[in-house]
């Protein structure tokens, strides 16, 4: 019997496919199941121009028959079969798609379609098997062939005996290596976990002959063992029923079946797409933050099939890191099934598909935010925080998307309010939107800085994430309205004693300019207060970098040291002040004692740490005693 070669195919080719498409061995089994399903569709489409052909579905099958004795594993399946020209065709060309070819031969447009590629995906054989045997009769031949390969040196093809029509791969699965288990290969409940994970929506019956124990009769507390042939996959995929025939019931027990999360999903999105490009998709909004969102652990992506079948577990391109926390899956009809990580990254379909799901989930979210708002907030106390960086990310490209889906505290309504509703409810004469940055909102509320703002009636939003002041820098407006500090140079207000305090300021330039130099170092200025009406000190910052962001950069583990350009406010209308002068006056080291104690006063408001608590202690006993 002549031994044929690979046409133009060598064994560095071969290797390369095996080694580059395929990042896991266990996938050998998902292509030829893949393949073995192909084969059922042809005599489908067959038997839709063919009126001698009756299709009934009962009748298509794939089984899967592993032996431990002899180390072979059989997948069998029902189909159109090979003849000997297909089998030297369609197998003795690495990557030639028997599958593709009959699509075009046959035009097919209809809801079934052929997942694989036969070429590809069957030499994944080679990555667990020493030697692999196909024997196929094909639909209205007379003969049964057997193609056998060893892998690269070659194949050959012969007569063989089958008499039903279809397709019997036998594997001769390899030894164990140091480094390789292969005896899992031909395990049942290994076999089983695969299937399930691979090929679980297959349309037709996947059976094998599965091992239980029943009572023996006439004995008690004992058992025997028996096999009983069962159908391992689920068959019809959840997200490709109709939305009318599911209940909520339905989706959270998928939702835990997929092991998404501990929760249940706070909102479940199903889709559809039939047009330039089709898929079906099944997201869903976990109710609660999983325990290692934020550390290195945490992997984001979807599961992503061809028709069906598992291609990737985590497809990290599907979704932007702004939406990181949405789980479930896509189902596409245009991915090729043999595609590598590598290839998904430049691929236009998926691209496409990702822009769509993207649309898709923030529109959702708006949606819930609009009709549904205590849920909303629900998910924004969960993730709100992703938002926000998404906003701050990759130099503020995503803000656009994001900036309507944002919530803050506000200091009149006590609760979560969007930019939206902020700005829609300003007085005419209002030039800001005000926000006030702090440890909690109790904290806050009792901030000296925003005396002033409020003393106006105006609302102010309270920012208590890190990274909610970063987020507005790169933000800067909404709907043409600037973001201001609190704490900022210009709050765009004109005391009512605003002539009283230029003046104080004229009359007090030299006592500023001493505590200035008491400070020296530790303030760029210090002066007379705009926005101060009961408290009798506060800093405010200079420039872009705020007091709370300054907190944020020196806690991160990198050593830098940021400051921010403090400046030191006194309240001129505050007995505090009077006791000031008094020290310019006539003791100048009472005034460095008084400037040092409301520094320090002023550090502890902001939640910042003293530089010499032991010195403070001491100045508060020098007031106390003096």
């Amino acid at each position: 019997m002549e031994k044929k070669q690979f046409q133009a195919e060598s064994k560095r080719l071969l290797d390369l496919m095996i080694n580059s498409i395929y990042t896991h061995k266990e996938v050998f089994l998902r292509e030829l199941i893949s393949n073995a399903s192909d084969a059922i569709d042809k005599i489908y489409y067959k038997a839709l121009t063919d009126e001698n052909l009756q299709f009934n579905q009962d009748d298509y099958y794939i089984k899967v028959i592993p032996n431990q004795d002899d180390r072979t594993l059989k997948i069998i399946d029902t189909g159109i079969g090979m003849t000997k020209e297909e089998l030297e065709n369609n197998l003795g060309t690495i990557a030639k798609s028997g599958s593709l070819a009959f699509k075009k031969e046959n035009e097919i447009k209809d809801g079934y379609d052929i997942i694989g590629q036969f070429g590809v995906g069957f030499y994944a054989a080679f990555m667990v098997a020493d030697v692999v045997t196909v024997i196929s009769k094909a639909l209205d031949s007379e003969g049964a062939y057997k193609w056998e390969s060893e892998g690269a040196d070659g194949y050959t093809i012969e007569p063989a005996e089958r008499d039903t029509i279809g397709t019997e791969i036998i594997l001769k699965i390899k030894e164990n290596t140091e480094d390789e288990n292969y005896d899992e290969f031909l395990e049942e409940f290994r076999l089983r976990s695969i299937i399930k994970k691979y090929s679980d929506f297959i349309r037709y019956p996947i059976k094998m002959d599965v091992s239980k124990s029943r009572p023996k009769e006439d004995a008690e507390n004992e058992f025997e063992q028996y096999t009983e042939e069962e159908t391992i996959n689920s068959l019809i995929p959840i997200w490709k029923k109709n939305k009318s025939e599911l209940t909520d019931e339905d989706y959270e027990k998928f939702y835990q079946e997929k092991r998404y999360g501990f929760d249940k999903p706070l909102k479940t999105i199903h889709t559809s797409v039939d047009g330039a490009i089709r898929y079906h998709a099944l997201l869903f909004i976990p109710e609660k933050m999983p325990f290692d969102y934020y550390s290195k652990e945490f992997e984001k992506g979807l599961e992503l099939y061809s028709n069906g079948v598992l291609i990737m577990e985590k497809c990290a391109d599907l979704l932007p890191d702004y939406f990181s926390f949405v789980k479930g899956l896509v189902d596409s009809e245009d991915l090729s099934l043999n595609i590598s990580r590598e290839m998904l990254q430049h691929d236009r379909q998926l691209k496409l598909i990702a822009k769509n799901i993207n649309k898709k989930i923030k529109n959702e979210l708006q949606s819930l935010l609009k009709n549904e708002r205590e849920k909303y907030e629900e998910f924004f106390n969960a993730f709100g925080r992703q938002l926000k960086f998404g906003v701050y990310n990759d130099f503020g490209q995503h803000k656009d998307v994001l900036q309507d889906l944002l919530m803050f505290y506000s200091s009149k309504e006590k609760k979560l309010v969007t930019l939206d509703e902020y700005v829609s409810r300003m007085p005419e004469e209002q030039k800001y939107i005000y926000y006030a940055t702090g440890e909690s909102n109790e904290r806050i509320d009792k901030l000296p800085q925003t005396e002033l703002v409020a003393d106006k009636g105006y609302e102010i939003l309270y920012f208590t994430d890190e990274i909610d002041e970063f987020a507005i820098k790169m933000l800067m407006t909404y709907k043409e309205k600037e973001f201001k500090s609190v704490s900022s140079g210009d709050l765009g207000i004109e005391a009512e004693d605003q002539k009283e305090t230029e003046e104080e300021i004229k009359e007090n330039k030299d006592l500023f300019e001493a505590m200035k130099e008491i400070l020296a170092g530790k303030v760029k200025d210090v002066r007379v207060s705009k926005r101060l009406k009961n408290h009798p000190v506060c800093l405010t910052a200079d420039g872009d970098i705020s007091i709370e962001m300054e907190k944020v950069l020196n806690a991160m583990p990198n050593n830098q040291e940021v400051k921010a350009d403090k400046v030191l406010e006194i309240n001129a209308h505050h007995e505090v002040f009077e006791a000031l002068k008094q020290a310019y006056e006539g003791d100048k080291g009472k005034l460095s004692l008084f400037t040092n104690l409301l520094y320090n006063q002023a550090l502890l408001i902001e939640g910042l740490p003293i530089q010499d608590p032991v010195e403070f202690t001491n100045d508060i006993c020098k007031v106390m005693t003096s």
